[in-house]
């Protein structure tokens, strides 16, 4: 898919577009073969389980609000590290990451990927989807690998 030249406006998503994923809103704003960029608005309290993408490197660039990022999951005990408004969080492919926003307000930010791959169809599956086993069915399916739970204790 080509890139096409104009504008994608604050408030719009492409073609219209936006969907429900995890709790969080994501407005698509720019999808090539070479990339997809997406807007996200990401509730209080709420989170992206860790997982890698395998083919993918991804960033999240943070306009508002504070992140927390879980490195490493799938090596033990993860590295947690926070990023506020302005900071890039960068998630190179391979590297498992979670996202959470325990910071008691809402975070905006908008996400990357490079390449594109299968994410777009991606959250298209998942719009709405709340039974997380099926998440990660649709998620394996799409080239995005689900770490399991941890054991309980």
């Amino acid at each position: 898919m080509e890139e096409t030249p104009g504008v994608t406006l604050a408030s719009e998503g492409i073609e219209g577009k936006a969907w429900n994923v995890v709790g969080h809103t994501y407005t698509p704003k720019l999808h090539s073969d070479n990339a997809f960029l997406w807007h996200a608005v990401i509730p209080a309290e709420t989170f992206v389980p860790p997982h890698i993408h395998p083919t993918q490197d991804e960033w999240i660039l943070v306009l508002e609000g504070e992140l927390e990022i879980e490195f490493n999951h799938d090596k033990g005990a993860p590295s947690v590290q926070k990023a506020g408004p302005g900071d890039t969080i960068r998630m190179p492919r391979g590297v498992a990451h979670g996202i959470f926003n325990r910071s008691g307000a809402t975070a905006t930010c908008t996400f990357g990927v490079a390449p594109a791959r299968k994410l777009f169809d991606l959250f298209i599956a998942l719009d709405g989807v709340t039974d997380p086993a099926e998440l990660v069915r649709l998620s394996a399916l799409h080239e995005v690998d689900f770490l399991p739970p941890p054991d309980a204790a």
